[in-house]
């Protein structure tokens, strides 16, 4: 279930909401008025969702890429060339 909180109680309960989103590791969301207004959420909170979206946008990137060729390459292909570079960054 969402916390959601008044933007007041940011602070004046400052202490509360940190402990919030460090141990139950949830974002919470602040209100203004009644709406939504702002997401509070840890440092590692913020940078898992930036590497979650590395990754989707990576992801997006190889699905276009495939689609637009007939190109395909095997498990072990991929992983032989993976090798090959990374014997060539050792020898660096």
């Amino acid at each position: 279930m969402p916390h959601i909180r008044p933007v007041s109680d940011l602070r004046n309960h400052f202490a509360e909401i940190s402990k919030i989103v460090h141990e139950a590791q949830e974002p919470v969301f602040l209100t203004k008025n009644g709406h939504g207004d702002m997401v509070v959420m840890s440092i590692e909170q913020y940078e898992n969702m930036q590497y979650n979206n590395e990754i989707f946008a990576k992801l997006q990137e190889a699905e276009i890429e495939a689609n637009n060729s007939d190109i395909r390459y095997s498990h072990d292909e991929v992983f032989k060339q993976l090798r090959q570079r990374l014997r060539k960054e050792e020898k660096r």
